[in-house]
């Protein structure tokens, strides 16, 4: 790659990260109903029926957007078109425009399924936050530049070749395979106000992460080999047993 690609390469990975997390920020405020102009729950409800098929559609797009430009023959076919070091940051693009997507399209559905007051109401909101700091945390702990392109970019630019993290068990995965997922659960789950279309959201999202682990784990298992299985196998998914041991590896994370 010439120094201009590099250069390139660079500002493209910047720019890409930029826009996820402003997109990341306001995505904290739409689950929670905190400051943003227009969230999960607020806006003109129209014909229910209407506002199902919508919003299941727009998390089907999510959904499949994440998984299919996760796996290994997508990755290989998009850096037939695009240079290796900025893959990741396109990836991390094309989900912040999905999410763009499911902010201005949603519909909200109102109809209320609890509404929790007084000191329930304010540890309920605090779970979501709580959730949503640990999928930030636990990103860090799996190095967050890899994860989000930056790293992949930066490298290019030095003219120095990208290399493969190392297999770790950090933190929590020494005890829980997916901290990350169950971050994201509690961030939609966690509300004190759970209207349908929360709901939906929140059912659809945990029902995408079920599925994505398993072709998530082939892939990593593949990848990673015996050290990878032995990890899988002594490591319970989302609860951690009651007498942990330790934990050789712990693999880097992605949907």
């Amino acid at each position: 790659m010439s120094r201009i690609g590099r250069n390139a390469a660079l500002v493209y990975g910047i720019a890409c990260y930029s826009i996820f997390f402003v997109t990341f920020l306001y995505l904290i405020g739409w689950v929670t109903n905190l400051v943003v102009p227009r969230s999960i729950d607020s806006g003109p409800a129209g014909n229910p029926l209407v506002a199902l098929v919508v919003d299941l559609a727009l998390i089907a797009v999510f959904g499949l957007q994440h998984s299919v430009m996760a796996r290994p023959g997508f990755k290989r076919a998009l850096t037939r078109i695009v240079p290796h070091p900025i893959e990741r940051a396109t990836y991390v693009l094309a989900s912040s425009a999905a999410f763009v997507l499911l902010f201005a399209a949603w519909q909200p559905i109102p109809a209320a399924l609890w509404q929790a007051e007084g000191g329930a109401a304010v540890a309920l909101q605090a779970g979501s936050l709580l959730g949503f700091g640990i999928v930030l945390v636990t990103t860090f702990l799996i190095d967050h530049f890899d994860l989000f392109g930056l790293r992949q970019v930066f490298l290019a630019w030095r003219g120095r070749p990208y290399t493969e993290k190392r297999f770790v068990t950090p933190g929590p995965y020494r005890f829980i395979r997916h901290p990350l997922y169950v971050g994201w659960i509690l961030a939609f789950w966690s509300t004190p106000a759970l209207t349908v279309g929360h709901a939906l959201l929140a059912g659809g999202m945990t029902a995408y992460i079920l599925v994505a682990i398993r072709y998530e784990e082939r892939d990593l298992l593949a990848a990673l080999g015996e050290p990878y299985r032995r990890w899988r196998a002594a490591t319970p998914m989302f609860l951690p047993r009651l007498r942990g041991r330790d934990r050789a590896a712990a693999p880097a994370v992605e949907a």
